[in-house]
């Protein structure tokens, strides 16, 4: 009998019992393997999940590109690298492939700029001095474009202000660029407040296009009649005025620039918005002249030298600048033969009205220009070339009242209408100096030379005939005379003959003049003697 398990000293030992073995039971050899491929696909997968945008941009040279170690920086942040750099397609530049962190997926938007940054001197500025020592990296400044982007055509000079910078840009539209280059300053009352961003040839070729940027709050003093002008090194004019000399700083001297200013009566206007278009005059006297709104075409023909006389030389109506000269040209009238000066000018009725009565919106003084033209040509109003300054010798036109000019009226019917002219002081002189020698080369100077001559010869015959017989009578009575003389003189003497004669007759003169005065007397008082003759003395 078997016994209860709990009892001991039981001879009986249990059973084993054969359990089969697990096939799913894994082999602990195997987990290593398997933890290192978990913790190698979790790698890779949080190195897919890091990995950054990669982005191409296009140089023109690979010049300070560096695949694995040239770095692209934001606010001087290392945000990227370039991984390679291979020529574009056509052969005309270089492409370059670099790979930025993940958390700036948002800044690669459509105006995002990028550029190598290495030593630069230009307008005025210099920059990337710091890659002297660590070498060149690429720039990046961020749009604010929304629209994504990762293909980009890098600049090949840097911006001259970065994306955000508190300001407004403009363009200006002139001539010629002058001295100015990107970065040159802009100027506003000697102060710099901005500058020239770029620039770019117009497609006709007869102007350029600059973009500049004025800083703020600067720019809130541009306004929409604001003048721009360069201010590039000296500037010397030499007009009807004289000499001028005009220079905005030392900084404009040695490297060019801009300025700009608003008129006092229009300063009062809004800031002009941004990329709004003005024009860049060449100097400041050209930029701050007065802006008519009515402009009338003359024309003025001249039949005198017009040496002196520039287009731009103003029209002056008794000290008032009313118009100015727009073209110089030549004429040949086939009827008289003969060549005439014409020249164009701008009229500008506006200032005959300027603040009239105290009006601010000046106008034309008459409605009928035509009808006040021919009033004012009809009594005497003429154009005249006269002289602005001796020094330079520049010529301007006057218009003044002669009232002493040949009647003369307004032809309508040819544009732009002809106003009448009278020849200048110099001119009139040169006129009237031209007469006098004509006159006298009528005079006959070769026959009166020649009567002369005769004349001259005649009288050397009447000397030579004087000399031959009348001098030797001249001189027998030349000494009769003298003789005359001497006599006269001795008997003149005091002791002389006649002289004592003289004197006795003198007394005897005077005694007689005595006598007849005592018988005046005598018969004053005894007017009767005549009659009865003298009474005795003591007779009754």
């Amino acid at each position: 009998m078997s016994k209860p398990p709990g009892e001991t000293g039981s001879s009986e030992l249990p059973e084993a019992v054969a359990t089969p073995r697990s096939r799913r039971r894994m082999q602990v050899v195997w987990l290593v393997p398997i933890i290192a491929v978990l913790i190698g696909g979790w790698l890779a997968v949080k190195t897919v999940l890091d990995k950054g945008p990669t982005i191409t941009i296009s140089f023109m040279t690979g010049e300070g590109l560096d695949p694995g170690k040239t770095k692209i920086k934001f606010k001087n942040v290392d945000i990227g690298v370039v991984k390679t750099v291979t020529l574009s397609r056509d052969h005309k530049g270089v492409v370059a492939t670099a790979e930025l962190s993940k958390d700036t997926s948002e800044l690669l938007v459509d105006d995002t700029r990028f550029w190598v940054v290495r030593p630069r001197i230009s307008g005025g500025t210099v920059s990337g001095i710091g890659t002297l020592l660590s070498g060149s990296f690429i720039g990046m400044d961020a749009g604010v474009s929304t629209q994504r982007r990762d293909e980009y055509v890098g600049l090949e000079s840097p911006p001259v202000f970065a994306s955000g910078v508190p300001g407004r840009e403009f363009i200006l539209k002139g001539q010629d660029m002058g001295s100015l280059d990107v970065g040159s300053p802009i100027f506003f009352r000697r102060l710099q407040v901005g500058q020239v961003t770029s620039y770019q040839l117009d497609s006709t070729g007869k102007g350029v296009t600059m973009h500049i940027f004025v800083n703020a709050p600067y720019d809130k003093f541009v306004k929409t009649d604001s003048r721009f002008w360069q201010a590039s090194g000296i500037d010397v004019t030499l007009d009807t005025s004289g000499v001028k000399v005009n220079t905005e700083s030392l900084v404009a001297i040695l490297i060019g620039g801009l300025a700009f200013q608003t008129p006092d009566e229009t300063a009062d206007q809004a800031a002009a918005p941004a990329s709004t278009t003005f024009a860049l005059f060449h100097d400041r006297s050209d930029a701050m002249k007065q802006q008519d709104r009515i402009v009338d075409h003359y024309v003025l023909n001249f039949n005198e030298s017009v040496r002196g006389l520039t287009v731009g030389a103003p029209i002056d109506f008794r000290g008032i600048v009313v118009g100015e000269v727009s073209g110089i040209h030549t004429r040949f009238d086939p009827v008289a033969k003969r060549f005439s000066i014409p020249v164009d000018v701008k009229f500008f009725p506006e200032r005959f009205t300027s603040r009239y009565e105290g009006s601010a919106t000046p106008g034309r003084v008459s409605k009928d220009r035509r009808e006040l033209a021919d009033w004012l040509v009809q009594h005497g109003l003429r154009a005249q070339l006269r002289t602005a300054s001796l020094l330079t010798g520049q010529l301007y036109v006057a218009l003044d009242f002669f009232p002493n000019a040949p009647k003369m009226s307004m032809d309508w019917s040819i544009d732009p209408p002809e106003i009448p002219t009278v020849p200048g002081g110099l001119q009139s002189l040169q006129d009237s100096i031209t007469s006098l020698v004509a006159k006298l080369n009528k005079i006959p100077f070769e026959a009166i030379g020649n009567d002369a001559h005769e004349t001259l010869h005649d009288a050397d015959a009447l000397v030579k005939q004087l000399n031959t017989v009348l001098a030797p009578q001249a001189r027998d009575t030349l000494a009769s005379a003298q003789a005359a003389l001497d006599s006269a003189n001795k008997a003149l003497q005091p002791d002389s003959a006649l002289a004592q004669n003289t004197t006795d007759a003198m007394r005897e003169l005077t005694r007689t003049a005595t006598a007849f005065r005592s018988l005046a007397d005598y018969l004053e008082r005894h007017p009767e003697a005549l009659i009865q003759g003298k009474k005795e003395q003591g007779g009754k």
